[in-house]
């Protein structure tokens, strides 16, 4: 009987460590009944689906100075105590409105009921139904990786379907439970993205590259945050979100600790792209001239990795700037006291979570092309343990052998 070669022993046993350690504390942990206390109803739990029938009435209408457009509509609840009654709907003849909506019989709304000044129960506009169009969007999105992505693309929709299970699943509700957000964000994070490099690219030494150096940068990012976050003495609680959160949770949730998981979580996906390709470049080059050394390809991978930086931190800045845009309005609005705006709490928070995201990507590139070029030359001098790290790459090309 051939013998066990020693490396696949040693895991064998590390694995099944691991599995009883699951066993005993993961599942209990991961997997525990939700504690969450909800203080009155939920969001959004009053507002029911209706259909419209029928346009009684439109026209244009002055509400004081502004004049805008108007619609009566009847319409048929679709849930509800009151599923299947015939209602009318006031929409823009006796309140402002923001919006330009034209409604056609079988759009479907989202209204909520109530009773008006006399006691007649009465139905009010809340917003307009989007099911169908985000699910044409949805259907187009996963076509359009799948085409483009073929097997890979397949497998990227798969890691993004446990991504969401991570956050929905495991990170929303810890921190609900009263547990330290950034404790509970940094543990979904690694496991987030360390399995959904796994599902997309495969076991191979270029995707371990990819989740060491990942892990790296999270924690380094971790850090400068709990630094950056103490140093300018923000408490998590400049964003009005919060106040609701307070008003909604039972539980006491450290707002500064959210504040950090927030910066944490927010940096995943870039990260993920910057420490992918890295890893990538550096496998490429050594591939291409399996001749050059450490410091070669090192320098050659820093190259490319200064010019993706430059565009990741950009595409950063550009992603927390469209989402605080009407925070910068406000900035404009501020008619020359600038000094006070940059130091309100919501200012700094926006501008310390893009300044610290950026760090940690920037980080990231050396962190990944040190780790990968390691990889890369020397995974070879791993003797019986080199099988078990896969090929260099699961792009199934012929590679160098040394």
């Amino acid at each position: 009987m051939k013998k066990l070669p020693v490396p696949f022993i040693v895991s064998a046993i590390l694995l099944l460590i691991a599995l009883t350690a699951f066993a005993v504390w993961g599942i209990p942990y991961f997997f525990q009944p939700s504690s969450i206390v909800h203080s009155g109803s939920a969001y959004g739990s009053q507002n029911l689906r209706a259909r419209v029938t029928q346009i009684i009435e439109e026209g244009q209408i002055a509400l004081g100075e502004h004049n805008q457009s108007y619609q009566v509509l009847r319409v048929k609840l679709l849930e509800g105590e009151y599923k299947g009654i015939l209602m009318e709907v006031d929409y823009g003849k006796r309140q402002l409105r923001n919006d330009t909506n034209r409604f056609v019989p079988g759009d479907e709304i989202f209204v909520i009921l109530g009773e008006d000044p006399t006691g007649i129960l009465t139905a009010y506009y809340v917003d307009y139904l989007r099911t169908k169009p985000l699910l044409i969007l949805l259907g187009v999105f996963m076509s359009a990786i799948i085409l483009m992505g073929r097997w890979k693309g397949v497998g990227s929709l798969l890691a993004l379907g446990f991504s969401m299970l991570i956050i929905i699943g495991y990170i929303i509700p810890h921190i609900l439970s009263g547990e330290d957000p950034l404790r509970v964000s940094l543990i979904g994070s690694t496991i987030l993205l360390g399995t959904t490099l796994y599902m997309t690219y495969g076991w191979n030494l270029k995707t371990h590259a990819s989740v060491l150096s990942m892990v790296l940068a999270l924690l380094l990012t971790g850090v400068l945050s709990v630094f950056f976050v103490s140093l300018t003495r923000l408490t998590g609680s400049g964003q009005e979100n919060t106040i609701f959160l307070i008003q909604f949770s039972s539980v006491n949730i450290n707002l500064r600790g959210l504040l950090l998981g927030g910066m944490i979580i927010g940096a995943l996906g870039v990260l993920d792209d910057l420490v992918s390709s890295q890893s990538s470049a550096v496998f490429e080059i050594h591939d291409a001239n399996p001749a050059l050394g450490y410091r070669s390809i090192f320098e050659k991978s820093m190259r490319i990795g200064r010019d993706h930086v430059a565009a990741t931190v950009n595409t950063l800045v550009l992603a927390y700037t469209g989402a605080s845009l009407p925070l910068l309005l406000l900035f404009t609005l501020g008619s020359g006291n600038y000094s006070f705006l940059l130091n309100s709490g919501f200012m700094a928070e926006e501008v310390v979570r893009t300044l610290v995201g950026s760090l940690g990507l920037i980080a990231a590139v050396p962190i990944t092309s040190l780790l990968a070029t390691a990889l890369a030359l020397y995974g070879d001098r791993l003797g019986e343990w080199r099988m078990l790290l896969g090929p260099e790459t699961g792009d199934g090309e012929h590679r160098h052998s040394h």
